[in-house]
C-alpha cells in the first residue's frame, strides 16, 4: 500500500530482498491505504491516494539504473530492477498499469464487480515499456476445495463469516466453520457477501476444475492468485493441492480461451 510508505524506503527494502534472493522477489503496489484513516496517518501517510502515480514513477526510478544528476540513490535497490506490479480493484489501477507498461493484478478475490471492465481497460490501453512488451495480467480467486461439494460448502462458511465481519466492521480473524449460515446474516448481508465472492471456486475437485476452466476461458488471464481463508491449516493446504491438480489437468488439456 504505497501511500503509507516512502518510495525510497520501499526501494531499499525490496532491493535488500532482491540481493538476498535474486530473481525471486516481486513488488506489488496498491493505491488504497489498506486500513482506517487514523492508522494510515500513524503510518505516515501524508501524500494521499492522488499522489500514487507520481509515487510509482519515483519508486521505479529508485529501482532502475543510476543516472547522472540524481542526488538520492537507494542502497541497495539501485539497478536491482525488481519486477513491479500494480494491484487494483477498479479500472483506475488497470489504466495506470497500462499507461506505465507494468503487469497488473486485479483483486477479483474480494471485488469482482469491475473485473471485465478492468481487463478491457488494461489490454486496450497497454503501452509497451522497458518492463513489458505486452500486457500481463493476474486475477484473484477465492478458493474452497474439498473432497466433496458438501464438505466444501461447510468449510466455506468460514469465508462467509470473515467477509460478513468485514462488512460489519468487526475483527476479521477466520472463524471456525458452521453447519449453516442461517440466522447469522440478513438477506442483504448475504447478497453483499456473495457479491464479493462472485468468482469463487467452491466445491469438489471436479467442481473446482470446472470453475477454473470457466474463469480462464472468460478472462484469458496469465496467472491466477488463490486465496483460501479456511480455519484449519490442513484444510487450506488441501484446498491448494486440489487447485494445483486442477490446473495441471487444464494445462494438459490445453484449455481453449476466448
Amino acid at each position: 500500500m504505497l501511500p503509507n510508505h516512502s518510495p525510497l524506503v520501499i526501494a531499499e527494502q525490496f532491493g535488500t530482498l532482491e540481493a538476498l534472493h535474486p530473481g525471486r522477489i516481486d513488488l506489488g503496489l496498491g493505491r488504497a491505504p489498506g486500513s482506517d484513516r487514523l492508522t494510515s496517518r500513524a503510518l505516515g501517510n501524508n501524500a494521499g491516494e492522488d499522489a500514487f502515480p507520481q509515487q510509482v514513477k519515483e519508486l521505479l526510478a529508485y529501482l532502475g539504473p543510476s543516472t547522472n544528476g540524481r542526488r538520492v540513490l537507494a542502497y541497495p535497490g539501485v539497478d536491482s530492477n525488481v519486477p513491479v506490479w500494480l494491484l487494483g480493484s477498479s479500472t483506475y489501477g488497470a489504466e495506470l498499469a497500462a499507461a506505465l507498461g507494468l503487469p497488473f493484478a486485479f483483486a477479483s478475490h474480494f471485488a469482482p464487480a469491475l473485473l471485465f471492465e478492468a481487463i478491457h481497460a488494461y489490454r486496450s490501453g497497454f503501452k509497451p515499456s522497458a518492463y513489458l512488451d505486452e500486457p500481463y495480467l493476474a486475477a484473484g480467486i477465492p478458493l474452497v476445495a474439498a473432497e466433496s461439494d458438501e464438505e466444501a460448502g461447510r468449510l466455506a462458511t468460514s469465508v462467509f463469516q470473515r467477509h460478513l465481519n468485514l462488512l460489519r466492521g468487526e475483527p476479521i480473524f477466520v472463524p471456525a466453520p458452521v453447519d449453516s449460515m442461517h440466522g447469522l446474516w440478513s438477506e442483504s448481508e448475504r447478497f453483499l457477501v456473495e457479491s464479493r465472492l462472485g468468482v469463487a471456486a467452491i466445491g469438489s475437485p471436479d467442481t473446482v476444475q470446472k470453475s477454473l476452466e470457466r474463469f480462464l476461458s472468460q478472462t484469458n488471464v496469465d496467472e491466477l492468485i488463490f486465496t483460501s481463508d479456511l480455519y484449519d491449516h490442513r484444510d487450506r493446504m488441501r484446498s491448494f493441492e486440489i487447485a494445483a491438480e486442477a490446473m495441471k489437468t487444464l494445462e494438459a488439456t490445453e484449455v481453449q480461451r476466448i
